[in-house]
């Protein structure tokens, strides 16, 4: 004799750890899908408000550029469309000529410690930025939000290039 199992209901299956356990992981792979298909899809490019446009700054230097030939052409349309826009960019600050701790020119990088795990450092990686009115700005270590009119312009040394991008820098403020 064969004893028959009934079937076990839908609601006695799934319970509120289960629906919970599942919103969770969903949440946490929804954030960074959301984020890489928003870069994707804009360039990294959304208005800020107040006439300014904020930029991320990993998006706009990823990509090839010859280091000793390249031309503006080579610079994506969508990046080389910025040129005097207003911009925020979110980086680190590099101090190129001085140790003061207050500075008027600066390069400005995604990261100062992951910029260039793929080899060199490329040119289109530093923003050339330049405090504007003569004025100088404090040097903060770690992240900072930068306000300023960006320049896309290629601009050539001797036998390589040197700049990509040059910021003309209105603000600067720390994050964190």
């Amino acid at each position: 004799m064969t004893t028959a199992i009934a079937p076990v209901s839908l609601s006695q299956r799934i319970n509120v750890r289960m629906l919970v356990f599942a919103a969770v992981v969903l949440a946490i792979l929804a954030f960074p899908i959301y984020w890489y298909m928003s870069v994707a899809l804009t360039g990294g490019i959304r208005d800020a408000g107040n006439g300014y446009k904020e930029v991320d700054l990993k998006a706009m230097s990823d990509f090839r550029f010859d280091q000793k030939y390249g031309t503006i052409e080579d610079v994506p349309t969508i990046y080389r469309a910025l040129d005097g826009q207003k911009v925020i960019l979110t980086g680190e600050m590099a101090p190129m000529q001085s140790a003061a701790p207050e500075i008027e020119s600066f390069s400005l990088v995604y990261s100062i410690a992951k910029c260039c795990y793929s080899g060199e450092p490329q040119v289109q990686h530093f923003i050339h930025s330049t405090v504007t009115g003569g004025k100088k700005v404090p040097y903060y270590a770690g992240l900072v939000k930068v306000y300023g009119t960006l320049h896309v312009n290629v601009k050539k040394g001797e036998g390589k290039i040197e700049s990509v991008y040059q910021f003309d820098v209105e603000d600067v403020e720390p994050l964190g």
